[in-house]
């Protein structure tokens, strides 16, 4: 404890104008009810704060306490990138479908659209392999006890390229057992 405090340059809140040494004796008094009646008392003198947490978390809730929160979020790079995204895809390399008349009013959600985008040469597979691409990233997050990632897909207005592959990353994270949620932060602006 005198280690984390001098490498936090804090003082101990009940050391007053003593010591810290008198601060973590009076916490020690005071805490010794509760210590006494404990099921679990916890060293953690050679723990770091992400032990701390794993080992807290793994004694209340086992190791499925809180899985990570995969948000796979379609936006227009005109309406400028999310300030949450952890990892931006661009995918404005595909074919607009803006520019088909019959095409221009609907989103990626519609299928016609989410066919026009996905069944260009390379787009399907494009898609999926960078969803099989962040799977050992999340596997990661998992075990480093982030709570969430943002994974932002963009076109150029998020209407339809972006919307169109964000739906089919989601679904394939969710395929491979991840906790996801699809978010269209543009597809109703201009």
């Amino acid at each position: 404890l005198v280690k984390r405090y001098e490498s936090n340059r804090r003082p101990h809140p009940l050391q007053g104008s003593g010591t810290l040494i008198d601060g973590i004796a009076a916490e020690e008094r005071l805490l010794a009810p509760l210590r006494a009646t404990a099921d679990q008392v916890i060293d953690t003198s050679g723990m770091s704060v992400h032990d701390l947490t794993r080992h807290i978390r793994d004694y209340v809730a086992g190791e499925a306490a809180r899985p990570l929160q995969v948000t796979v979020e379609s936006f227009g790079f005109k309406h400028g990138l999310p300030l949450d995204a952890d990892h931006v895809v661009d995918v404005r390399f595909l074919k607009n479908p803006y520019w088909v008349d019959e095409l221009r009013h609907l989103t990626g959600r519609d299928q016609a659209v989410a066919d026009y985008v996905l069944d260009q040469p390379g787009a399907r597979d494009f898609a999926l392999g960078y969803a099989d691409l962040l799977a050992p990233m999340l596997d990661g997050y998992l075990v480093e006890l982030k709570p969430f990632v943002t994974i932002a897909v963009g076109c150029t207005g998020g209407k339809h390229r972006s919307v169109a592959c964000a739906e089919l990353i989601a679904q394939r994270l969710r395929e491979r057992g991840h906790t996801v949620r699809a978010r269209h932060r543009d597809i109703g602006r201009d």
